[in-house]
């Protein structure tokens, strides 16, 4: 059997790593490899699928909107967040979207300390920033707060759950639990990461608070970076990486994967 991740850029993946690491402490034959589909031939490239060319598809950034929105069904998983991070494609051809981002982000926050009525911040209006609040909604969190380029797009963001929202470039944020930084600013093969390091006041930032930033390479952004600065704990995405990738792997086969062993296959 055959998997994929697809994103762009993709190089910087560790998610072939991880399955492929999978699969061998298993006994299977199963390969995985990272595809580069560029915005403008995702649709085709889905398409391509019901050749029965691959069985899963992990996306990444940024086509987890409008893979949910192409494919032939979509799976509960997906609908308060209205994006997909996994696609299991039948033996009839038929691409149903799955989300697993939330899921793995509300236990790795939950393992890291995030309870019920906590404060948060999400910077981003994207898949990922999606998947953050639908986790956040479900730890009990009291106030969630959006920042975002484009706030008009965000607003759209509070059918999810109700929300407040800020422009990414107004006031430097600080009274909040947990910041998660979930866009794809920082990430190598993007910008710097610099803007969404700026907009917190690290300063004022309670040092009981969380900097979780869902990218996992480079391992310490920018953002993670300014926060440890100011002695506030910070964990990049590689924990999430591996609970979501767990998920799909399930998902596919049927069977639970060897977490432990996903897990030392990136964690270097």
């Amino acid at each position: 059997m055959k998997f994929a991740v697809i994103g762009s850029p993709i190089a910087h993946s560790k998610s072939p790593a991880m399955h492929t690491a999978a699969y061998r402490a298993l006994g299977l034959p199963h390969s995985y490899e990272a595809l580069d589909v560029s915005e403008k031939n995702l649709p085709e490239f889905l398409r391509s699928l019901k050749r029965g060319d691959f069985q899963g598809i992990s996306v990444t950034v940024p086509h987890k909107v409008r893979a949910f929105e192409l494919a032939d069904e979509r799976a509960p998983s997906t609908v308060a967040v209205g994006a997909a991070n996994t696609l299991v494609v039948d033996a009839d051809g038929k691409i149903t979207a799955h989300n697993t981002d939330a899921r793995a982000l509300h236990d790795e926050l939950a393992a890291h300390g995030v309870a019920r009525g906590c404060r948060a911040l999400v910077i981003g209006s994207g898949g990922a920033a999606r998947a953050a609040i639908v986790a956040l909604r479900d730890l009990g969190a009291q106030t969630i707060r959006v920042l975002a380029r484009n706030v008009d797009s965000a607003r759209a963001l509070n059918v999810i759950t109700p929300l407040e929202i800020a422009a990414l470039f107004g006031s430097p944020q600080f009274d909040f639990d947990v910041f998660v930084q979930a866009t794809s600013a920082g990430m190598t093969g993007a910008d710097d990461g610099e803007v969404v390091a700026s907009c917190i006041d690290w300063a004022r930032v309670s040092k009981n608070a969380l900097a979780y930033d869902v990218i996992y390479s480079p391992r310490e952004t920018a953002f993670l970076h300014a926060a440890k600065k100011s002695s506030i704990a910070a964990e990049n995405g590689l924990g999430m990486l591996v609970r979501q990738g767990a998920i799909a792997f399930e998902l596919w086969l049927g069977i639970a994967p060897p977490l432990d062993v996903m897990r030392r296959a990136i964690d270097y």
